[in-house]
């Protein structure tokens, strides 16, 4: 009886180690197995960027349709999707424009909005406003905007644009972050962005920062891809060529890409 036990129990270990070795090593292939379920990041290529003109941009990803700082009536935006999104960044003209909002169709939008410019908008819009004060985020439509201080830093400026009336916003969108600087200087809360894949930056004289200022904050914060806007000033244009100069000489990797954002001028 005690010879049967042996010789199973020796065939037992024999066939646990044949088994052991025509097993394949399962590492490699559930590496494989999670890239392959696992939900693919966008690329800002799949983030459909459409300037309309100097701060005004529509964003389109999937189904979602975003519109930020809308100004210049209907038809600023004729044959373009209807918004389910509005962000708007200050009380400025340039920025806000309650006509627009009026001749827009926006009965589907949320609109995000800073209290200052909450307050110039009509209580029938009131269902559709989320106010947010600089710090403050809001899930919409599967994306996150997140509210970001934008002001002046120089003396002769700060009647422009005082600390805490207006918001920059970043929105990650299928994991991808792009930021809005609104109108703004070269500020510290800028300086400290983190993974930011695109940026959208303004530059222009008197009311926000000067093309140096501009290049210096955004190779401190280092986005990956980098859209000069908002660059009309009074009375001269900001030079966007150097701006690109600036940047590229500082860090090769951060592309510049110039958009017409003044389809109606010639720079």
């Amino acid at each position: 009886m005690k010879r049967i036990s042996l010789l199973l129990i020796g065939f037992a270990l024999l066939t646990g180690c044949k088994e052991q070795q025509n097993k394949k090593p399962l590492i490699d292939s559930e590496i494989k197995i999670v890239a392959e379920v696992a939900p693919p990041k966008a690329a800002t290529e799949d983030i459909k960027i459409i300037p309309v003109e100097h701060a005004t941009t529509i964003l389109e990803w999937n189904d979602v349709v975003i519109y930020i700082d809308p100004v210049g009536g209907a038809s600023a935006f004729e044959g373009q999707n209807a918004p389910d999104l509005i962000l708007i960044t200050d009380i400025h003209g340039d920025h806000f424009s309650l006509e627009t909002l009026e001749e827009l169709n926006t009965s589907k939008a949320k609109i995000i909005v800073p209290q200052a410019v909450a307050d110039k908008i009509p209580e029938n819009f009131t269902p559709q406003l989320d106010v947010l004060g600089n710090g403050d985020s809001k899930e919409r439509y599967g994306l996150t905007v997140e509210a970001i201080p934008m002001y002046n830093l120089r003396e002769e400026a700060l009647k422009f644009h005082e600390k805490g009336r207006g918001n920059g916003y970043i929105l990650t969108i299928g994991g991808e972050r792009l930021y809005f600087s609104g109108d703004t200087e070269d500020i510290p809360e800028m300086r400290a962005l983190q993974n930011i894949d695109a940026a959208f930056i303004c530059m222009n004289l008197p009311y926000t920062m000067t093309e140096e200022s501009a290049a210096s904050a955004v190779l401190e914060f280092a986005p990956k891809k980098i859209y000069p806007y908002h660059y009309r000033g009074k009375p001269d244009v900001s030079d966007v060529a150097k701006f690109k100069k600036l940047v590229n000489e500082g860090n090769s990797n951060i592309e510049v890409v110039q958009l017409d954002w003044y389809p109606n001028d010639d720079f």
